[in-house]
């Protein structure tokens, strides 16, 4: 089946909710055994089936069952926020003295973990040019290096790693290799086919797709599924049923979603080259995107979100620009299906590169409105800027 057939389909199974086309959500705790054979038997595998409320429930395996098919994974598993999935995931991969190899154009809150609790716990991080080669990557590993972390592209610089060739030279020192697929979903890039053994995604923001729910969720490989899922339990993590409802219900959109996203941020990135004031674009499907083969060869859409780097302009006059705006937001996360605005800094979570551009730079993510609104607005609020 094609990729929108399966959207559709993956993880439904009406015939075992009485022919309803959704299963129905489970506000559960503990679960109740008819037996003591039953009571046993679930305590010798309390991660296969209905066990108690923390370990999931039908509609959590739904969701997750159709979001491992999206990417071909062995088993998923889901978590109460993306920074829960991306903890639980590296938890599961390292150990007290481990060493781990780390993009720096990851998410902030990733640095946040490795800098504070990893640290703390003994492990120990180094990070690198995302768009380093693989020889100069190979270097870096330690004989107490466990995972490499890779974010493609980063989130607010948009710099693409050349996932497959990293994860060559990690395997090879069998290192494990997780991949924040969050920017491009399984839809647009399958981060396992491309070499990583564990993918993360933030699913508050495409998947659930309506800036309404906090969610994670995990994609696993054969030999990583339990770690990872025993990795979540014993951090207590567990999504709420109904954010996991949110979820399976938005998944079932992403494939109509996303292509419009990809659209209207492609044809603003486009709008916004040609502009006074705009200093350049970062867009990986534009072709002046330094790593544009490489999102060439990998993906195939791009998401809504994106970058611009302004001119050197005074603070008021940025602010005139942006508090006026009508149709894009200023406020954290990205993937539903609003336009949102806001100024960066990536100096503030970059150690091992330099983001070298004077203008201040703006993440712009693209909503689903008409597409000459959201040009207008953006012209009226670049206007402002020029004023």
């Amino acid at each position: 089946m094609k990729t929108a057939t399966r959207l559709v389909h993956a993880g439904r199974e009406p015939a075992a909710q009485q022919g309803m086309v959704n299963p129905p959500v489970y506000h559960a705790s503990t679960v109740i055994f008819e037996s003591l054979d039953a009571l046993e038997q679930a305590q010798q595998n309390p991660f296969k089936g209905v066990y108690y409320g923390r370990n999931g429930t039908p509609v959590q395996f739904a969701f997750e069952d159709a979001v491992a098919e999206m990417e071909g994974a062995f088993g998923a598993v889901t978590t109460c926020s993306g920074l829960a999935a991306i903890t639980a995931a590296i938890m599961s991969v390292v150990e007290a003295g481990a060493h781990l190899l780390v993009t720096d154009n990851i998410y902030g809150p990733t640095r946040g973990l490795c800098e504070g609790l990893l640290k703390r716990l003994g492990v120990h991080t180094t990070y690198f040019d995302p768009t380093i080669d693989a020889q100069s990557f190979e270097a870096l590993i330690q004989p107490e290096t466990r995972a490499v972390f890779v974010e493609a592209p980063g989130s607010l610089t948009f710099e693409i790693s050349d996932v497959p060739a990293l994860a060559e030279v990690a395997h090879r020192h069998d290192l494990a290799v997780l991949a924040d697929n969050t920017w491009a979903t399984p839809l647009y890039y399958n981060a396992l086919a491309h070499g990583a053994d564990i993918s993360i995604h933030a699913a508050t923001k495409y998947l659930v797709g309506h800036a309404d729910a906090m969610l994670g969720v995990i994609n696993c490989n054969e030999v990583h599924y339990m770690a990872v899922r025993k990795s979540a339990a014993a951090l207590g993590y567990c999504a709420g049923p109904d954010d996991i409802y949110l979820g399976l219900r938005g998944l079932r959109t992403l494939g109509q979603r996303l292509p419009v996203h990809h659209a209207n941020s492609l044809a603003l990135a486009n709008w916004a080259a040609e502009q006074p004031g705009v200093a350049r674009v970062i867009h990986p499907a534009r072709a002046d995107h330094a790593q544009h083969a490489l999102w060439q060869r990998d993906f195939t859409g791009a998401s809504g979100l994106f970058a611009i780097v302004l001119d050197a302009f005074p603070r008021e006059r940025l602010a005139a620009m942006v508090d006026d705006l009508a149709l894009y937001g200023m406020g954290f996360s990205w993937g539903g299906y609003e336009s949102l605005i806001l100024p960066v800094d990536p100096n503030r979570s970059r150690t091992a590169t330099r983001w070298t551009d004077e203008g201040q730079t703006l993440r712009i993510h693209a909503g689903l409105e008409d597409i000459d609104d959201l040009i207008a607005d953006l012209d009226a609020g670049l206007q402002r800027l020029r004023a």
